[in-house]
C-alpha cells in the first residue's frame, strides 16, 4: 500500500510563509502528477497546485503568484511553499497523488490526512 503524509501547517499571520511537504511511502513503481487540495471551512475541496512527472505546474487563480509547487522524485516528496498569505488561504491542504504499484497494473490515487493552515493576526 501507499501513504501520503503531509507536514508544515500551523498558525501564521497575515503576509507570512509557509512550506508544506508530503512525502509518499509503500510499494512504489512510480509517481505521476501530484497535486495540493485545500478545504476551506464550511467550503468544497478545491485544486490549489498540480505538479506533473516531469515538473510542470498549474495553479489555481487565486494562489497563482504567491504558491510555487515543487517535487524531488528521489524523495517522492511534493512541496507547497506559500507566501504573501491571507485569511482566505486558511483551510486544510491535502496531498493527491496518482502512483502506480504493486499490485495494481495502473496507477491509483491517493491521499493523505490533511494538515491545517491557518492565517490569522
Amino acid at each position: 500500500q501507499v501513504q501520503l503524509v503531509e507536514s508544515g501547517g500551523g498558525l501564521v499571520q497575515p503576509g507570512g510563509s509557509l512550506k508544506l511537504s508530503c512525502a509518499a511511502s509503500g510499494s512504489i513503481f512510480s509517481i505521476y502528477s501530484m497535486r495540493w487540495y485545500r478545504q476551506p471551512p464550511g467550503k468544497q475541496r478545491e485544486l490549489a497546485a498540480g505538479i506533473t512527472s516531469g515538473g510542470s505546474g498549474n495553479y489555481a487563480d487565486s494562489v497563482k503568484g504567491r504558491f510555487t509547487i515543487s517535487r524531488d522524485n528521489a524523495k517522492n516528496t511534493v512541496y507547497l511553499e506559500m507566501n504573501s498569505l491571507k485569511p482566505e488561504d486558511t483551510a486544510v491542504y491535502y496531498c493527491n497523488a496518482d502512483v502506480w504499484g504493486p499490485p495494481y497494473s495502473t496507477a491509483k490515487s491517493y491521499w493523505g490526512q490533511g494538515t491545517q493552515v491557518t492565517v490569522s493576526s
